[in-house]
């Protein structure tokens, strides 16, 4: 009896590139990726059903307002396919915080990321991820820190100097880092105008470090007011 031949699993190559100067047929950036995507589909057993390709597009735009990546994820809500493939981490993200909560949405909705050239950098919790983590916790932590207490010192300054202090600083004085990432967040996309909820910015917020004085998400009226500030 003829042992039945196993199907590749299917998978999505991303391909994205920064600089439009690196965009076109004589160039190298999309090549390169297709090969070292095919390369890795090649040695894992996966076939590459689809191709998705944002040109010109910043590693630093929030995931979902990509046109091609945002075409992807409408691909794998349609047939099933739950693999994307890019060549490297960096392909997918260059800045650490939409790296972190895009991963993190992709895996909430059951999406596998991975990086031809270190398989393991999404799919495992390694000391790495940690690492990043860990630091953009840690900074964040800080920036709270040190910002309370340049707060609190202006403030003593003031009530000495004047016998009054003003009222509590809006988060665009307080936060401009936070209020700066909320606003990334917000970006709609360009295809189909969707914008993340009020809510859904907090919890990515939440998920790499930002959080409000007490140490909990904010409240989606405070994020409301960063974006309007």
């Amino acid at each position: 009896m003829a042992k039945a031949t196993k199907e590749p699993k299917h998978v999505i190559g991303y391909l994205r590139t920064s600089s439009a100067s690196n965009v076109g047929t004589d160039k190298d950036s999309e090549k390169r990726q297709r090969a070292a995507i095919e390369s890795y589909a090649s040695r894992a057993g996966c076939q590459v059903v689809a191709w998705y390709y944002d040109a010109a597009v910043s590693g630093a735009d929030a995931i979902d307002t990509r046109p091609g990546f945002a075409d992807a994820l409408k691909r794998i809500a349609s047939n099933g396919v739950r693999t994307i493939v890019v060549e490297t981490a960096n392909r997918f993200a260059r800045d650490l915080i939409v790296q972190e909560t895009g991963y993190r949405l992709l895996r909430r909705q059951g999406i596998e990321l991975i990086a031809a050239d270190s398989p393991g950098s999404f799919i495992e919790d390694t000391p790495t991820a940690a690492l990043i983590r860990q630091v953009l916790g840690a900074v964040a932590q800080f920036e709270k820190a040190a910002l309370v207490a340049k707060l609190k010192g202006a403030r003593d300054r003031q009530k000495r100097e004047t016998g009054k202090c003003e009222g509590r600083k809006s988060h665009g004085e307080a936060r401009p880092d936070v209020v700066k990432a909320a606003k990334r967040l917000r970006r709609a996309n360009p295809k189909t105008g969707a914008r993340r909820s009020l809510r859904a910015i907090s919890a990515d917020l939440a998920a790499v470090g930002y959080v409000n004085e007490n140490g909990k998400p904010f409240n989606p009226n405070s994020i409301k007011a960063m974006l309007e500030g």
